[in-house]
């Protein structure tokens, strides 16, 4: 359904997957999906399709630029050695490719390192970004202006998690003494990367779809 792209990253290029619904499904909105700490990876691809199945374009940033990871000390090697500088200014310039396409305010959607990033991109860019959702979310090197965030946040997390879960007190204390709008799921029975079919051994269908449901509804109401 997609297509790897180039766009431009401040005085730099960059590349990512781009999906395009169809004629009849387009509703004129975009989503920017951001990747797990394994690059991206044809599962990450899939999503972006997925979200073109519904309706939206969707634009994946390769955020590793062309490297992946097979194992999770490669993943970790990887998320650390991410430039965060050089990544904000890949974001911003994926938000600007979709805005050109769709001439409003985009989503942020993003799992495990993409989920920190998602919300890191919704803070950043806060008249661009109409909505974020944060899946798992969590990077030890990002921090977040979160007085500069105007998007809502929405945020799937799973009930065994010791990677992401000590976030969710800290966003929540975040957002909650600044008044901003944030809705967080926690899904029981669950393990990290839970939305991921490729992993079956996390992975829970039930805690996928309605996590789903939930976030198209989310940008269905606020882009």
């Amino acid at each position: 359904m997609g297509e790897m792209i180039t766009f431009g990253s401040g005085e730099r290029t960059a590349s990512g997957y781009m999906a395009i619904p169809a004629p009849d499904k387009a509703r004129g909105r975009g989503v920017v999906v951001l990747q797990e700490w394994w690059g991206l990876v044809d599962h990450i691809k899939r999503v972006a399709d997925k979200f073109a199945t519904e309706g939206f374009h969707a634009l994946a940033p390769d955020l590793y630029r062309g490297q992946t990871a097979g194992s999770p000390d490669e993943a970790e090697k990887l998320l650390m050695a991410l430039n965060i500088a050089e990544t904000e200014t890949d974001l911003r310039g994926a938000v600007e490719r979709l805005r050109f396409v769709t001439g409003r305010p985009v989503a942020t959607v993003g799992f495990c390192m993409g989920g920190a990033l998602s919300l890191f991109a919704a803070c950043s860019n806060p008249k661009d970004v109409g909505a974020c959702v944060v899946y798992y979310g969590g990077h030890p090197k990002v921090e977040f202006d979160f007085d500069g965030l105007s998007a809502p946040v929405l945020g799937h997390w799973a009930e065994d998690d010791d990677f992401a879960n000590p976030n969710i007190a800290r966003f929540e204390a975040e957002l909650g003494k600044r008044d901003k709008a944030y809705e967080f799921h926690t899904y029981p029975g669950t393990k990290h990367a839970f939305f991921n079919d490729d992993r079956p051994e996390v992975y829970d269908r039930d805690a996928a779809v309605r996590s789903w449901e939930r976030t198209i509804d989310h940008l269905a109401r606020h882009l």
